[in-house]
């Protein structure tokens, strides 16, 4: 792929996360940018402003004429379009040069000093405080996210070619495109059983993703985890290692012991062990970069956050209201611990939209025994992004397993009046389908209320 002999970039399925970050890279670079999507969202609606022309039916007549140049067009493609997609199928017929995203992101960074983050759990908001950190380092650094990042307001920056900051995701295997100079691993959780079968291969991926770090590459792992590499956790005998942790006003206040030097005094905002953790391994990647300490511990205070991770929405003395893109049993497990520290004795009401008919299979028993934890409960339907239904897995199912005091499946167009009535002191919000297009609207109701 020739990045000066490509015009026009379409994209199938703009709209996603990874695919949008990539889109607004060759706006940058000033190429003309377009693309299908199958519904508009509030990220589509931002592409279009940025002039990219975006249609939302699979429909040749729809495609503007400059991307049905095939010498001077480059398709980029997600797997979660369907093969028997009219568009797709036309650009493979006419021999267009087409790529899936990964493939793309892994050409544009290999050139870069690569800074790649994987897990399956956690990558989205390493990789936003990485960024944030190289950025007030002043480090020349691109960054593509997979969240939306309240420091940039995006899920791309540019400030630089010669490092990168890339989420590495383990979904369909993309990370194998990638060749990182220093890489993490901040999980390995069995996920995307739909993929990969079992959790053992998944395991597997993981493994192959660190060897392809490039000759002299470092790779941190969280301690614990089996795979070799630079450890990194909380209070224990790993090489980056957070110690004498406090909670002032809300603040965690801590130590960083790196394998030479012991840093003291260094603040974070986010809550959660989770993301102190994910703050750690940010820092030691970082500073394994050769950015300068004291810019990156400054910068580390001053991260705002990912949208839906952890996001406080309201936060005031009678009430919290919490958004967060948790999805998995592990990730559900975490901000459960993170609301009980920063948020003791609380009445809080959970709400939850399971995500994928498989996942919600394959983790039913989990899935039950982490929404178990909260006193009380509200379940959505499950959201079927990619799939089909399943006979016999719904949320009702899920729900006669969990066995939390106050538990109920509500519709989404009840969810805020049943909010409304349990009146909670904290609640808390969770999913990876559409239910962040609910947030807004329970936001406003409640201000309303109020």
């Amino acid at each position: 792929m020739n990045i000066n002999q490509i015009h026009n970039v379409y994209f199938l399925g703009i709209g996603g996360i990874g695919m949008s970050a990539l889109a607004r890279y060759f706006v940058y670079l000033g190429k003309h940018v377009g693309g299908y999507d199958k519904t508009a969202s509030p990220l589509t609606l931002e592409l279009e402003e940025a002039g990219m022309a975006i249609h939302y039916e699979d429909d040749l007549a729809q495609i503007d004429a400059k991307f049905l140049d095939r010498e001077t067009c480059l398709v980029v493609y997600t797997p979660a379009v369907p093969q028997d997609h009219s568009e797709l199928n036309y650009f493979f017929d006419h021999k267009f040069e087409i790529k899936k995203r990964s493939e793309v992101l892994g050409l544009v960074t290999n050139e870069t000093f690569c800074l790649a983050v994987a897990g399956t759990h956690g990558k989205t908001t390493t990789s936003s405080i990485l960024a944030h950190i190289l950025k007030e380092a002043q480090l020349p650094m691109t960054a593509f996210l997979g969240g939306i990042s309240e420091d940039f307001g995006s899920n791309f920056y540019f400030q630089g070619s010669e490092f990168s900051v890339v989420e590495a995701d383990e979904f369909d295997r993309s990370f194998l495109r990638l060749s990182p100079d220093i890489a993490c691993i901040t999980s390995m959780d069995a996920d995307h059983l739909d993929i990969y079968g079992t959790g053992e291969e998944l395991h597997k991926s993981f493994r192959a993703f660190a060897a392809r770090l490039k000759v002299g590459g470092k790779l941190f792992v969280r301690n614990g985890l089996p795979i070799e590499g630079i450890t990194y956790g909380i209070e224990d005998d790993s090489d980056y290692c957070a110690k004498n942790i406090e909670i002032i006003k809300g603040v965690y206040v801590f130590e960083l012991q790196t394998p030479t030097v012991l840093y003291k005094g260094i603040r974070f905002k986010k809550p959660g062990r989770h993301n102190l953790l994910n703050a750690i391994v940010a820092l030691g990647m970082a500073l394994e970069a050769n950015a300068k300490p004291e810019k990156l511990f400054s910068a580390l205070e001053s991260f705002k956050g990912v949208q839906r991770r952890f996001s406080y929405r309201i936060k005031n003395d009678d009430f919290v209201f919490i958004d967060d893109y948790a999805h998995h049993p592990t990730e559900i497990n975490a901000v459960f611990e993170a609301i009980t520290e920063m948020h003791p004795n609380k009445k809080v009401l959970a709400v939850f939209q399971p995500h994928l008919f498989s996942r919600t299979r394959d983790f039913a028993e989990d899935f039950a025994e982490s929404l178990s934890k909260f006193a009380n409960v509200l379940l959505l339907d499950i959201y079927p992004a990619r799939e089909k239904p399943m006979e016999g897995i719904t949320s009702e199912w899920l729900l006669q397993k969990i066995n939390s005091q106050n538990k109920k499946l509500v519709q989404k167009s009840e969810l805020i009046t049943e909010i409304q009535k349990q009146a909670p002191e904290v609640l808390i919000v969770m999913g990876a389908g559409d239910i962040g297009l609910e947030v807004v609207k329970i936001q406003k109701a409640i201000a309303n209320e109020n």
